[in-house]
């Protein structure tokens, strides 16, 4: 019967049958790979499943290492439940012991332990391109990390990372201070700057102005805004977890940090107007991650 449906392929799919036969390895070439460490999504919109839609639509082989699980849609986060330290380093290890990684995007890290676990894992196989989404709080206001988390991320994270990308709350709970204006961002940033971090993204979209501003924050290198106008949409279920695993992408495809966040920055962008032009559940709708194949 398959050879019947798919006469071309059938025998490419006799080594796949033949359980003595070993798998074909091209030598050749390889994926440009980015791994995501995070929570997942049942709703599809944000999290883990987020994060290898954008992979996928970028081009990038998306591996994945799961830390909790939530009970969530467009309208709420019903339940979430917290993976064992033990599992998610399991998985790190079985990830990173057979596939090479370019970029590495954690998301949520629900736990002191979860964060020690990944800062090992990060100084044991040497990894690069690591960017950090502090994800604390959902878009439904839900609570997604213990309150001690943010000492961890000081504490274990910060100097092991090439990029941390806060939105305004996030970066306020981290720093300590409000953010209204520029010199706010710039304020916020010194902070998480002298506690370790090499280079800090504050995404500016939380703020009402007619544009959305990010900025970009390095020790001893002026700051570098990213502007685009502001899209009337309520379909921003995800934002951050798209925006910060499309800087993983792009850096993964070879792109230094500027470039990666201002391709990225393109990309949310696009990603949000094309979702504004759909409809999916009751509540904050998803971007479109896959803008890049339908236009």
């Amino acid at each position: 019967m398959i050879k019947m449906l798919f006469p071309r392929l059938f025998p490419l799919a006799l080594p796949l049958i033949d359980k003595n036969t070993k798998p074909y390895m091209n030598t050749a070439k390889r994926y440009a790979t980015a791994l995501t460490i995070a929570g997942s999504d049942s709703g599809g919109g944000a999290g883990i499943q987020a994060d290898l839609k954008t992979f996928s639509a970028l081009g990038v082989f998306g591996a994945s290492v799961v830390t909790a699980v939530t009970a969530q849609n467009t309208q709420e986060v019903r339940a979430v439940e917290t993976l064992s330290p033990e599992i998610i380093r399991q998985q790190l290890e079985a990830v990173l012991d057979d596939i090479p990684v370019d970029a590495v995007k954690t998301g949520m890290l629900p736990s002191p332990e979860i964060i020690e676990v990944v800062a090992d894992i990060i100084d044991r196989y040497a990894l690069k391109n690591v960017v950090v989404d502090p994800v604390m709080v959902a878009t439904s206001g839900a609570r997604l990390a213990a309150a001690s988390v943010s000492a961890a991320f000081r504490r274990q994270l910060y100097r092991r990372v090439s990029l941390v990308t806060p939105n305004v709350p996030e970066a306020e709970a981290l720093s300590g201070r409000p953010i209204r204006t520029e010199k706010d961002f710039r304020e916020a940033a010194e902070v998480l700057l002298g506690q370790g971090c090499p280079a800090v993204l504050i995404k500016g979209g939380h703020l009402s102005s007619a544009c959305s501003v990010d900025m970009l924050f390095r020790q001893d290198r002026e700051a570098v805004s990213f502007s685009s106008p502001r899209i009337g949409a309520a379909n921003l279920h995800g934002t951050g977890c798209t925006f910060s695993s499309a800087i993983a992408a792009h850096m993964a495809l070879g792109q230094e940090l500027e470039t990666a966040i201002r391709s990225a920055k393109a990309c949310i962008s696009s990603a949000i107007r094309a979702g504004s032009e759909m409809t999916l559940g009751k509540g904050y709708k998803p971007v479109n991650h896959f803008f890049l194949l339908t236009n």
